[in-house]
């Protein structure tokens, strides 16, 4: 059976990417003003869909903030720091949050559509999985950025 000219969804888990998630985080990669991007699994839609982004201007306390404290999510994360030699140097953060206190589908669902959705996001420099919001605090992001 051919799938030519479809978006074939991830056999696994069925989900799919959207465009706007794509294009949210081309944005996103070349700098045209967002900080971060949380997606959200559409189950309805069988897709993986943008849920909030976030100005270049916000700080990680409100990217932190903006992930939910009881679902999983996918987000990514610009995270901007000076090198030691006092250059300017910007990284991609890729999140997978999956709180312990989430539905127990939802943590599947998230974990088994993961991979298919960070290879969508090319140049992704590395890649956090957070149980809790001490394992996606700003020092976290400094000692894997450095």
């Amino acid at each position: 059976m051919s799938f030519r000219g479809f978006s074939r969804p991830n056999a696994a888990s069925g989900m799919g990417v959207s465009d706007q998630s794509k294009s949210t985080y081309m944005e996103l990669q070349r700098k045209k003003g967002h900080r971060y991007i949380v997606f959200k699994i559409d189950e309805n839609k069988k897709e993986v869909m943008v849920e909030k982004t976030g100005a270049a201007s916000e700080s990680f306390d409100d990217f932190v903030g903006s992930l939910p404290e009881n679902d999983c999510r996918y987000a990514v994360y610009d995270f901007d720091f000076v090198t030691s030699e006092n250059c300017q140097k910007s990284k991609i953060f890729f999140i997978a949050w999956s709180p312990s206190t989430s539905r127990i589908r939802a943590k599947m669902l998230y974990a088994t559509s993961k991979d298919r959705f960070r290879r969508e996001l090319e140049g992704i420099h590395y890649e956090i999985q957070a149980t809790d919001p001490s394992e996606v605090d700003l020092e976290a992001l400094r000692e894997r950025a450095n």
